[in-house]
């Protein structure tokens, strides 16, 4: 009785995360306008670019090769460059390195057909202990919280997504402004224009009237 009352509950459990749209941990609802793209990376088979590839393809997101047809009319995600910097958070009594501080930063761009391209900054850090008595351990940890940063960063260039989509959707209602504004000054410039060349002809005419010198001839 008690485990199908477990059973139970567990059923109700899920039901419940998925009436509420639960979402798996570390994935980003993309838009659809970046749901395909193609991406390149500076070191395309890197553990970075891996965990990149992994969090997109997590998001729902279609990767296509540059080979692909449609490649010249989808926007591109571009992995540009990653450091690594180690700095000593504190020290031991007797001055050795007690904490230290790993930090990744990674750059990127997000390129979109005819339009602008947009930079990504990444920066992730991480705080962890040295023992100097470990050091299989320390180093194996060293490992782990490595690909830690590379998954942080990863979800966090994704997320990044939803910031480029609103950047292009502003641009792109700032474009169609400036058109609006520009056909609306052509549009006066030209009436003017007009004017203009009318004041010219009559003034001709003026200046082409016989005199009443003439007149008397």
């Amino acid at each position: 009785m008690r485990h199908r009352t477990i059973a139970l509950l567990l059923g109700l459990a899920v039901l419940v995360t998925a009436g509420c749209g639960f979402h798996l941990r570390g994935t980003t609802k993309v838009p659809n306008e970046l749901k395909t793209l193609t991406f390149s990376s500076y070191d395309p088979y890197g553990p970075l670019t891996r965990a990149v590839r992994a969090q997109l393809r997590l998001s729902d997101v279609t990767i296509v090769k540059d080979k692909d047809p449609r490649a010249k009319t989808l926007p591109s995600l571009r992995l540009t460059s990653s450091m690594e910097d180690r700095s000593t958070v504190s020290v031991f009594q007797d001055g050795k390195a007690a904490e230290y501080q790993l930090v990744l930063e990674v750059e990127a761009q997000v390129l979109t057909p005819g339009k602008d391209i947009f930079p990504i900054r990444i920066r992730v850090f991480r705080s962890f202990f040295d023992n100097p008595l470990t050091a299989l351990a320390k180093d194996n940890e060293n490992d782990i919280i490595r690909q830690e940063l590379r998954e942080q960063a990863a979800q966090q260039l994704v997320r990044k997504l939803l910031a480029v989509h609103a950047a292009v959707e502003a641009n792109g209602a700032v474009d169609a402004t400036l058109q609006k504004t520009a056909r609306a000054n052509a549009v006066t410039g030209a009436k003017g224009t007009t004017a203009t060349n009318t004041d010219g002809a009559a003034g001709i005419e003026v200046i082409q009237t016989p005199t009443s010198a003439t007149e008397e001839q």
